[in-house]
Protein backbone atom coordinates (compact mmCIF):
# COMPACT_ATOMS: atom_id res chain seq x y z
CA UNK A 1 0.00 0.00 0.00
CA UNK A 2 3.06 2.42 0.21
CA UNK A 3 3.94 2.07 -3.33
CA UNK A 4 2.43 3.20 -6.81
CA UNK A 5 2.86 0.97 -9.91
CA UNK A 6 3.44 2.77 -13.14
CA UNK A 7 2.74 1.23 -16.09
CA UNK A 8 3.94 2.02 -20.41
CA UNK A 9 3.28 -0.18 -23.13
CA UNK A 10 4.07 -0.69 -26.63
CA UNK A 11 2.34 -2.52 -28.81
CA UNK A 12 3.23 -3.89 -32.39
CA UNK A 13 0.44 -4.26 -34.71
CA UNK A 14 1.02 -6.11 -37.98
CA UNK A 15 -0.96 -4.51 -41.11
CA UNK A 16 -2.85 -6.74 -42.82
CA UNK A 17 -1.38 -5.97 -46.10
CA UNK A 18 -1.14 -8.39 -49.28
CA UNK A 19 2.29 -7.05 -49.56
CA UNK A 20 5.48 -6.20 -47.00
CA UNK A 21 6.82 -2.71 -46.10
CA UNK A 22 8.94 -1.54 -48.45
CA UNK A 23 9.16 -4.21 -51.50
CA UNK A 24 6.96 -6.32 -53.19
CA UNK A 25 7.27 -9.63 -51.55
CA UNK A 26 3.78 -11.27 -50.08
CA UNK A 27 2.59 -10.61 -46.57
CA UNK A 28 1.28 -14.20 -45.70
CA UNK A 29 0.93 -16.29 -42.39
CA UNK A 30 2.50 -19.78 -43.16
CA UNK A 31 4.58 -20.45 -46.45
CA UNK A 32 7.58 -22.29 -46.37
CA UNK A 33 10.77 -20.59 -44.44
CA UNK A 34 12.56 -18.13 -46.86
CA UNK A 35 9.82 -18.46 -49.45
CA UNK A 36 8.55 -14.76 -49.34
CA UNK A 37 12.13 -12.90 -49.55
CA UNK A 38 13.86 -10.69 -52.04
CA UNK A 39 17.00 -8.50 -52.19
CA UNK A 40 14.89 -5.76 -50.46
CA UNK A 41 13.57 -7.09 -47.59
CA UNK A 42 17.24 -9.43 -47.07
CA UNK A 43 18.90 -5.95 -47.62
CA UNK A 44 21.32 -7.00 -50.10
CA UNK A 45 23.42 -4.32 -51.97
CA UNK A 46 21.74 -2.01 -54.61
CA UNK A 47 18.24 -2.49 -53.43
CA UNK A 48 16.43 0.42 -52.69
CA UNK A 49 12.61 0.28 -50.44
CA UNK A 50 9.60 2.13 -51.64
CA UNK A 51 6.90 2.66 -48.73
CA UNK A 52 3.69 0.48 -49.10
CA UNK A 53 1.01 3.05 -49.66
CA UNK A 54 -1.74 0.26 -47.78
CA UNK A 55 -0.07 0.00 -44.94
CA UNK A 56 0.77 3.82 -44.82
CA UNK A 57 -2.95 4.01 -45.15
CA UNK A 58 -3.99 1.76 -42.51
CA UNK A 59 -1.35 3.33 -40.10
CA UNK A 60 -3.29 6.45 -40.70
CA UNK A 61 -6.64 5.12 -40.18
CA UNK A 62 -5.24 3.33 -36.65
CA UNK A 63 -3.81 7.05 -35.38
CA UNK A 64 -7.07 9.16 -36.11
CA UNK A 65 -9.09 6.47 -34.11
CA UNK A 66 -6.86 6.41 -31.50
CA UNK A 67 -7.21 10.49 -31.77
CA UNK A 68 -3.40 11.20 -32.82
CA UNK A 69 -2.22 14.28 -34.61
CA UNK A 70 -0.60 13.66 -37.75
CA UNK A 71 3.09 14.62 -37.75
CA UNK A 72 3.79 17.70 -40.46
CA UNK A 73 6.45 15.82 -41.86
CA UNK A 74 6.89 12.32 -41.66
CA UNK A 75 10.23 10.61 -42.12
CA UNK A 76 11.94 6.86 -41.63
CA UNK A 77 15.36 6.28 -40.07
CA UNK A 78 17.23 3.31 -39.73
CA UNK A 79 17.75 2.16 -36.00
CA UNK A 80 20.79 -0.04 -35.93
CA UNK A 81 20.98 -3.44 -33.68
CA UNK A 82 22.45 -5.97 -34.68
CA UNK A 83 20.70 -9.71 -34.65
CA UNK A 84 20.62 -12.66 -36.57
CA UNK A 85 16.93 -12.04 -37.94
CA UNK A 86 17.45 -8.68 -38.90
CA UNK A 87 19.29 -8.91 -42.20
CA UNK A 88 20.25 -5.16 -42.83
CA UNK A 89 21.78 -5.01 -39.06
CA UNK A 90 19.16 -1.70 -38.68
CA UNK A 91 15.62 -1.59 -38.82
CA UNK A 92 13.56 0.60 -41.27
CA UNK A 93 11.96 2.66 -37.86
CA UNK A 94 10.71 6.31 -36.91
CA UNK A 95 12.22 8.12 -33.82
CA UNK A 96 12.16 11.89 -33.85
CA UNK A 97 9.39 12.43 -36.84
CA UNK A 98 7.66 9.37 -36.46
CA UNK A 99 3.95 9.34 -38.67
CA UNK A 100 1.57 10.43 -35.52
CA UNK A 101 1.71 11.61 -31.61
CA UNK A 102 -0.50 12.96 -28.76
CA UNK A 103 -3.17 10.78 -28.96
CA UNK A 104 -5.40 9.08 -26.28
CA UNK A 105 -7.74 5.87 -25.54
CA UNK A 106 -10.11 6.27 -22.98
CA UNK A 107 -10.68 2.75 -20.61
CA UNK A 108 -13.43 2.10 -17.85
CA UNK A 109 -11.91 1.59 -14.55
CA UNK A 110 -14.07 1.00 -11.17
CA UNK A 111 -17.37 2.42 -13.35
CA UNK A 112 -14.83 5.48 -14.39
CA UNK A 113 -13.73 6.14 -17.27
CA UNK A 114 -10.04 7.20 -17.44
CA UNK A 115 -7.71 8.59 -20.20
CA UNK A 116 -4.16 6.48 -21.08
CA UNK A 117 -2.55 9.19 -23.33
CA UNK A 118 -0.97 7.66 -26.28
CA UNK A 119 2.47 8.96 -27.03
CA UNK A 120 3.14 8.07 -30.79
CA UNK A 121 2.55 5.68 -33.23
CA UNK A 122 4.70 4.82 -35.95
CA UNK A 123 5.46 2.98 -38.60
CA UNK A 124 8.63 0.01 -39.10
CA UNK A 125 9.16 -3.12 -40.33
CA UNK A 126 9.63 -6.43 -38.80
CA UNK A 127 12.55 -8.33 -38.27
CA UNK A 128 12.35 -11.84 -39.45
CA UNK A 129 12.10 -15.06 -37.05
CA UNK A 130 14.66 -17.22 -35.05
CA UNK A 131 13.98 -21.04 -34.94
CA UNK A 132 15.63 -22.80 -32.09
CA UNK A 133 15.07 -26.07 -32.71
CA UNK A 134 17.37 -27.88 -35.33
CA UNK A 135 19.59 -29.51 -32.26
CA UNK A 136 23.15 -29.68 -31.54
CA UNK A 137 22.35 -25.78 -30.30
CA UNK A 138 21.96 -24.48 -33.56
CA UNK A 139 19.12 -22.18 -34.54
CA UNK A 140 17.61 -21.45 -38.00
CA UNK A 141 16.36 -17.97 -39.49
CA UNK A 142 13.14 -17.88 -41.69
CA UNK A 143 13.51 -14.42 -43.16
CA UNK A 144 9.61 -14.32 -44.47
CA UNK A 145 8.45 -11.66 -41.41
CA UNK A 146 11.01 -9.72 -42.36
CA UNK A 147 10.06 -6.45 -43.87
CA UNK A 148 6.39 -7.23 -42.52
CA UNK A 149 4.73 -3.77 -41.98
CA UNK A 150 4.78 -2.82 -38.24
CA UNK A 151 2.49 -0.28 -36.28
CA UNK A 152 4.18 0.47 -32.93
CA UNK A 153 1.67 2.14 -30.53
CA UNK A 154 3.41 3.55 -27.38
CA UNK A 155 1.02 4.59 -24.34
CA UNK A 156 2.29 7.67 -21.87
CA UNK A 157 3.50 6.06 -18.14
CA UNK A 158 -0.79 6.57 -17.54
CA UNK A 159 -1.83 2.95 -16.34
CA UNK A 160 -1.50 2.12 -12.56
CA UNK A 161 -2.35 -1.72 -12.32
CA UNK A 162 -1.61 -5.22 -14.43
CA UNK A 163 -5.60 -4.85 -14.71
CA UNK A 164 -5.58 -1.72 -16.41
CA UNK A 165 -3.26 -2.44 -18.92
CA UNK A 166 -5.07 -5.35 -19.77
CA UNK A 167 -7.86 -3.53 -19.79
CA UNK A 168 -6.21 -1.19 -22.19
CA UNK A 169 -4.75 -3.85 -24.36
CA UNK A 170 -8.59 -5.72 -24.53
CA UNK A 171 -10.15 -2.32 -25.97
CA UNK A 172 -7.13 -1.60 -28.20
CA UNK A 173 -7.54 -4.57 -29.67
CA UNK A 174 -10.95 -4.15 -30.51
CA UNK A 175 -10.87 -1.00 -32.06
CA UNK A 176 -8.26 -2.46 -34.24
CA UNK A 177 -10.38 -4.93 -34.83
CA UNK A 178 -13.43 -2.33 -35.89
CA UNK A 179 -11.16 -0.84 -38.06
CA UNK A 180 -9.98 -3.90 -39.73
CA UNK A 181 -6.24 -3.27 -40.02
CA UNK A 182 -5.05 -6.27 -38.59
CA UNK A 183 -6.03 -9.97 -38.07
CA UNK A 184 -4.53 -9.15 -34.04
CA UNK A 185 -3.81 -12.80 -33.80
CA UNK A 186 -1.69 -13.35 -31.20
CA UNK A 187 -1.12 -16.92 -31.68
CA UNK A 188 0.52 -15.85 -35.40
CA UNK A 189 2.46 -12.49 -33.98
CA UNK A 190 0.07 -10.46 -35.22
CA UNK A 191 -0.32 -8.35 -32.18
CA UNK A 192 2.77 -8.00 -29.56
CA UNK A 193 3.04 -6.10 -26.90
CA UNK A 194 6.45 -5.32 -24.87
CA UNK A 195 5.55 -3.74 -21.30
CA UNK A 196 7.19 -1.24 -18.85
CA UNK A 197 7.02 -0.94 -15.40
CA UNK A 198 8.71 0.82 -12.29
CA UNK A 199 7.46 1.29 -8.85
CA UNK A 200 8.31 4.41 -6.75
CA UNK A 201 7.22 4.94 -2.70
CA UNK A 202 3.92 7.13 -2.35
CA UNK A 203 4.20 10.63 -3.09
CA UNK A 204 7.83 10.77 -4.93
CA UNK A 205 8.27 12.53 -7.45
CA UNK A 206 10.24 10.85 -9.79
CA UNK A 207 9.63 7.42 -11.69
CA UNK A 208 11.38 4.75 -10.24
CA UNK A 209 13.80 2.41 -12.94
CA UNK A 210 12.17 1.05 -15.87
CA UNK A 211 11.63 -2.28 -16.33
CA UNK A 212 10.99 -3.81 -19.57
CA UNK A 213 9.07 -7.23 -20.07
CA UNK A 214 9.12 -9.00 -23.33
CA UNK A 215 8.21 -11.85 -24.81
CA UNK A 216 4.56 -12.00 -24.15
CA UNK A 217 1.93 -14.18 -26.65
CA UNK A 218 -1.07 -13.14 -24.69
CA UNK A 219 -2.54 -10.43 -22.69
CA UNK A 220 -3.61 -12.97 -19.54
CA UNK A 221 0.37 -13.12 -20.08
CA UNK A 222 0.89 -9.46 -19.62
CA UNK A 223 -1.30 -9.17 -16.70
CA UNK A 224 0.19 -11.97 -15.01
CA UNK A 225 3.64 -10.69 -15.82
CA UNK A 226 3.26 -7.24 -14.84
CA UNK A 227 1.40 -8.66 -11.26
CA UNK A 228 4.99 -10.80 -10.92
CA UNK A 229 7.46 -7.49 -11.47
CA UNK A 230 5.20 -5.64 -9.51
CA UNK A 231 5.84 -7.91 -6.10
CA UNK A 232 9.37 -8.15 -7.18
CA UNK A 233 10.12 -4.92 -7.25
CA UNK A 234 8.35 -3.74 -3.96
CA UNK A 235 9.93 -6.46 -2.22
CA UNK A 236 13.44 -5.80 -3.35
CA UNK A 237 12.62 -1.83 -2.73
CA UNK A 238 11.23 -2.94 1.00
CA UNK A 239 14.72 -4.81 1.27
CA UNK A 240 16.99 -2.23 0.70
CA UNK A 241 17.98 -3.40 -2.94
CA UNK A 242 18.53 -1.38 -5.95
CA UNK A 243 16.27 -1.93 -9.10
CA UNK A 244 18.14 -2.30 -12.04
CA UNK A 245 17.15 -1.18 -15.44
CA UNK A 246 16.77 -3.77 -17.60
CA UNK A 247 14.84 -6.17 -20.14
CA UNK A 248 13.70 -9.25 -18.97
CA UNK A 249 11.91 -12.34 -20.39
CA UNK A 250 8.41 -13.72 -19.37
CA UNK A 251 8.88 -17.19 -18.59
CA UNK A 252 5.61 -18.82 -18.77
CA UNK A 253 6.41 -21.88 -17.31
CA UNK A 254 7.56 -20.69 -13.54
CA UNK A 255 5.51 -17.95 -14.32
CA UNK A 256 8.41 -15.36 -13.13
CA UNK A 257 10.71 -12.65 -15.33
CA UNK A 258 14.11 -13.46 -15.83
CA UNK A 259 17.12 -10.80 -17.11
CA UNK A 260 17.54 -11.00 -20.67
CA UNK A 261 19.51 -7.53 -20.97
CA UNK A 262 20.26 -4.35 -19.94
CA UNK A 263 17.99 -2.08 -21.14
CA UNK A 264 18.89 -0.03 -24.22
CA UNK A 265 18.76 3.97 -24.77
CA UNK A 266 17.59 5.88 -27.95
CA UNK A 267 21.79 6.47 -28.29
CA UNK A 268 22.38 2.48 -28.10
CA UNK A 269 20.46 2.63 -31.86
CA UNK A 270 22.89 5.49 -33.49
CA UNK A 271 19.56 6.54 -35.51
CA UNK A 272 19.72 8.66 -38.53
CA UNK A 273 17.62 9.57 -41.15
CA UNK A 274 16.58 6.42 -44.07
CA UNK A 275 18.68 7.97 -46.91
CA UNK A 276 16.89 5.80 -49.37
CA UNK A 277 13.27 7.16 -48.28
CA UNK A 278 12.59 10.97 -48.56
CA UNK A 279 10.53 12.88 -45.95
CA UNK A 280 7.42 13.98 -46.57
CA UNK A 281 3.77 15.23 -45.48
CA UNK A 282 0.41 14.30 -45.33
CA UNK A 283 -2.27 16.66 -47.58
CA UNK A 284 -5.01 17.41 -45.42
CA UNK A 285 -7.60 15.95 -48.18
CA UNK A 286 -5.94 13.00 -47.55
CA UNK A 287 -6.32 12.89 -43.41
CA UNK A 288 -10.06 14.02 -44.22
CA UNK A 289 -10.90 11.37 -46.92
CA UNK A 290 -9.34 8.76 -44.25
CA UNK A 291 -11.03 10.46 -41.43
CA UNK A 292 -14.39 10.18 -43.02
CA UNK A 293 -13.52 6.15 -43.88
CA UNK A 294 -13.66 5.37 -40.42
CA UNK A 295 -16.09 2.91 -39.11
CA UNK A 296 -18.68 3.74 -36.06
CA UNK A 297 -16.21 2.66 -32.88
CA UNK A 298 -17.06 0.25 -30.07
CA UNK A 299 -17.88 3.10 -27.81
CA UNK A 300 -19.97 5.32 -30.06
CA UNK A 301 -21.84 2.11 -31.23
CA UNK A 302 -22.27 0.74 -27.57
CA UNK A 303 -23.94 4.02 -27.35
CA UNK A 304 -26.27 4.10 -29.74
CA UNK A 305 -27.23 0.93 -29.19
CA UNK A 306 -28.30 1.48 -25.59
CA UNK A 307 -30.18 5.12 -26.86
CA UNK A 308 -31.77 3.24 -29.66
CA UNK A 309 -32.75 0.02 -29.18
CA UNK A 310 -33.11 0.29 -25.47
CA UNK A 311 -30.19 -2.23 -24.61
CA UNK A 312 -28.73 -2.47 -21.04
CA UNK A 313 -25.06 -1.34 -20.91
CA UNK A 314 -24.38 -5.13 -20.29
CA UNK A 315 -26.03 -6.53 -23.03
CA UNK A 316 -24.72 -3.46 -25.41
CA UNK A 317 -21.13 -4.42 -24.74
CA UNK A 318 -21.28 -7.77 -25.44
CA UNK A 319 -23.25 -7.30 -28.22
CA UNK A 320 -20.16 -4.37 -29.73
CA UNK A 321 -17.61 -6.79 -28.23
CA UNK A 322 -16.77 -7.62 -31.86
CA UNK A 323 -17.56 -6.14 -35.23
CA UNK A 324 -18.81 -9.30 -36.43
CA UNK A 325 -21.08 -10.12 -33.19
CA UNK A 326 -22.42 -5.88 -33.83
CA UNK A 327 -22.80 -6.38 -37.38
CA UNK A 328 -24.53 -9.53 -37.02
CA UNK A 329 -26.98 -7.98 -34.35
CA UNK A 330 -27.94 -5.21 -36.34
CA UNK A 331 -28.50 -7.21 -39.17
CA UNK A 332 -30.74 -9.72 -37.67
CA UNK A 333 -32.74 -6.72 -35.65
CA UNK A 334 -33.55 -5.19 -38.94
CA UNK A 335 -35.46 -8.31 -40.46
CA UNK A 336 -37.23 -9.11 -36.70
CA UNK A 337 -37.35 -6.13 -34.87
CA UNK A 338 -37.26 -7.33 -31.28
CA UNK A 339 -33.91 -5.70 -29.95
CA UNK A 340 -33.79 -7.62 -26.92
CA UNK A 341 -34.84 -10.63 -27.95
CA UNK A 342 -31.65 -10.90 -30.66
CA UNK A 343 -29.17 -9.37 -28.43
CA UNK A 344 -30.67 -12.19 -26.00
CA UNK A 345 -30.51 -15.13 -28.31
CA UNK A 346 -26.38 -14.01 -29.83
CA UNK A 347 -25.66 -13.79 -26.07
CA UNK A 348 -26.71 -17.31 -24.70
CA UNK A 349 -26.29 -19.07 -27.66
CA UNK A 350 -24.20 -17.76 -30.01
CA UNK A 351 -21.36 -16.71 -28.01
CA UNK A 352 -21.99 -20.37 -25.89
CA UNK A 353 -21.53 -22.00 -29.16
CA UNK A 354 -18.20 -20.43 -30.06
CA UNK A 355 -17.04 -21.02 -26.61
CA UNK A 356 -17.91 -24.56 -26.66
CA UNK A 357 -16.00 -25.10 -29.91
CA UNK A 358 -13.00 -22.65 -29.04
CA UNK A 359 -13.94 -20.51 -31.99
CA UNK A 360 -13.43 -16.91 -32.80
CA UNK A 361 -17.10 -15.30 -33.51
CA UNK A 362 -15.80 -14.05 -37.11
CA UNK A 363 -15.46 -18.10 -37.59
CA UNK A 364 -18.95 -18.44 -37.09
CA UNK A 365 -21.38 -18.61 -40.06
CA UNK A 366 -25.12 -17.20 -39.43
CA UNK A 367 -27.34 -15.29 -41.35
CA UNK A 368 -29.30 -12.99 -40.70
CA UNK A 369 -31.86 -14.00 -42.15
CA UNK A 370 -31.75 -17.42 -40.89
CA UNK A 371 -31.15 -15.98 -37.27
CA UNK A 372 -34.39 -14.02 -37.40
CA UNK A 373 -36.68 -17.02 -38.72
CA UNK A 374 -35.71 -18.76 -36.33
CA UNK A 375 -36.61 -16.17 -33.39
CA UNK A 376 -39.80 -16.03 -35.28
CA UNK A 377 -40.28 -19.62 -34.85
CA UNK A 378 -39.63 -19.42 -30.97
CA UNK A 379 -41.97 -16.27 -30.86
CA UNK A 380 -44.46 -17.78 -33.01
CA UNK A 381 -44.53 -21.10 -30.40
CA UNK A 382 -44.26 -23.15 -33.59
CA UNK A 383 -40.95 -24.69 -31.77
CA UNK A 384 -39.80 -25.28 -28.01
CA UNK A 385 -36.93 -23.09 -26.95
CA UNK A 386 -34.89 -26.67 -26.42
CA UNK A 387 -35.88 -27.86 -30.09
CA UNK A 388 -34.37 -24.04 -31.09
CA UNK A 389 -31.25 -24.82 -29.52
CA UNK A 390 -30.82 -28.32 -31.32
CA UNK A 391 -31.51 -26.26 -34.65
CA UNK A 392 -29.42 -22.97 -34.24
CA UNK A 393 -26.44 -25.89 -34.16
CA UNK A 394 -27.94 -27.57 -37.58
CA UNK A 395 -28.15 -24.07 -38.94
CA UNK A 396 -24.83 -22.97 -38.09
CA UNK A 397 -22.95 -26.05 -39.53
CA UNK A 398 -25.40 -26.76 -42.12
CA UNK A 399 -26.42 -23.08 -43.45
CA UNK A 400 -30.36 -24.38 -43.93
CA UNK A 401 -32.70 -22.45 -43.07
CA UNK A 402 -34.21 -23.08 -39.75
CA UNK A 403 -37.91 -23.32 -40.89
CA UNK A 404 -36.73 -26.06 -43.13
CA UNK A 405 -35.17 -27.74 -40.66
CA UNK A 406 -38.22 -27.90 -38.80
CA UNK A 407 -40.43 -28.87 -41.68
CA UNK A 408 -38.06 -31.68 -42.43
CA UNK A 409 -37.65 -33.52 -39.23
CA UNK A 410 -40.82 -32.65 -38.21
CA UNK A 411 -39.86 -30.65 -34.89
CA UNK A 412 -43.02 -28.41 -34.55
CA UNK A 413 -44.31 -27.71 -31.47
CA UNK A 414 -47.12 -29.98 -29.79
CA UNK A 415 -49.71 -27.30 -28.01
CA UNK A 416 -52.61 -30.06 -28.85
CA UNK A 417 -54.07 -31.24 -26.22
CA UNK A 418 -55.51 -34.35 -27.02
CA UNK A 419 -52.18 -35.11 -28.57
CA UNK A 420 -50.82 -34.30 -24.78
CA UNK A 421 -53.22 -36.27 -22.73
CA UNK A 422 -51.94 -39.30 -23.53
CA UNK A 423 -48.35 -38.58 -23.15
CA UNK A 424 -48.79 -36.99 -20.26
CA UNK A 425 -51.15 -39.93 -18.32
CA UNK A 426 -48.28 -42.43 -19.59
CA UNK A 427 -45.96 -39.84 -17.05
CA UNK A 428 -48.34 -40.19 -14.46
CA UNK A 429 -48.62 -43.78 -14.38
CA UNK A 430 -44.72 -44.46 -14.74
CA UNK A 431 -44.34 -41.95 -11.62
CA UNK A 432 -45.71 -42.76 -8.63
CA UNK A 433 -43.78 -41.86 -5.92
CA UNK A 434 -43.47 -38.67 -7.49
CA UNK A 435 -46.93 -37.99 -8.16
CA UNK A 436 -47.26 -38.56 -4.37
CA UNK A 437 -44.48 -36.23 -3.79
CA UNK A 438 -46.58 -32.97 -5.91
CA UNK A 439 -49.63 -34.15 -3.75
CA UNK A 440 -47.21 -33.41 -0.46
CA UNK A 441 -46.64 -30.39 -1.82
CA UNK A 442 -43.11 -30.67 -3.30
CA UNK A 443 -42.73 -28.22 -6.17
CA UNK A 444 -39.58 -29.71 -7.25
CA UNK A 445 -41.41 -33.42 -8.07
CA UNK A 446 -43.83 -31.06 -10.86
CA UNK A 447 -40.72 -30.05 -12.25
CA UNK A 448 -39.24 -32.93 -12.70
CA UNK A 449 -43.07 -34.72 -14.03
CA UNK A 450 -42.77 -31.50 -16.76
CA UNK A 451 -39.24 -32.92 -17.82
CA UNK A 452 -40.34 -36.09 -18.02
CA UNK A 453 -43.08 -34.63 -20.30
CA UNK A 454 -40.94 -33.04 -22.06
CA UNK A 455 -38.77 -35.55 -22.80
CA UNK A 456 -41.28 -38.03 -24.08
CA UNK A 457 -41.77 -35.69 -26.95
CA UNK A 458 -38.02 -34.95 -27.12
CA UNK A 459 -38.60 -31.63 -26.44
CA UNK A 460 -41.55 -30.94 -29.13
CA UNK A 461 -43.88 -30.10 -26.83
CA UNK A 462 -45.53 -27.16 -25.19
CA UNK A 463 -43.62 -26.94 -21.65
CA UNK A 464 -46.27 -24.23 -20.40
CA UNK A 465 -49.27 -26.23 -22.21
CA UNK A 466 -47.56 -29.51 -20.47
CA UNK A 467 -48.16 -27.75 -17.10
CA UNK A 468 -51.13 -26.90 -17.26
CA UNK A 469 -52.57 -29.80 -18.73
CA UNK A 470 -50.49 -31.95 -15.86
CA UNK A 471 -51.99 -29.75 -13.08
CA UNK A 472 -55.18 -30.56 -14.39
CA UNK A 473 -55.00 -34.25 -14.42
CA UNK A 474 -53.32 -34.45 -11.30
CA UNK A 475 -56.34 -32.32 -9.72
CA UNK A 476 -58.78 -34.41 -11.97
CA UNK A 477 -57.19 -37.57 -9.84
CA UNK A 478 -57.67 -36.22 -6.62
CA UNK A 479 -61.11 -35.49 -7.20
CA UNK A 480 -60.24 -31.86 -7.66
CA UNK A 481 -59.01 -31.17 -4.35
Amino acid sequence: MNYETTIGLEVHVQLATRSKAFCGCANNFGAAPNAQTCPVCLGLPGSLPVLNQAAFELAVRTALALNCQITDRIQFDRKHYFYPDLPKAFQISQYDQPLSHDGHLDIPVQEQTKRVRIHRAHLEEDAGKLLHEAGDGASLVDFNRAGVPLLEIVSEPDLASPDEAFTYLTRLKLILQYLEVSSCDMEKGTLRCDANLSVRRQGEAALGSKVEIKNLNSFRHVRAALRYEQERQVAALQSGQRIAQETRLWDAALERTRPMRSKEEASDYRYFREPDLVPFSVSPETIGRVREGLPELPESRKARLMRDDRLSSYDADLVTSSRRLADLYEATVALHRQPKAVANYLISELLAYAHVRSLEIEAVAVEPAHLAQLLQLIEAGAISRPVAKNVFVEMIESRVPPGEIVTRKGLGQISDGAALEGIIAQVIAANAQTVADVRAGKASAFQFLIGQCMKATQGKANPQRVAEQLRQSLSQQTGGS
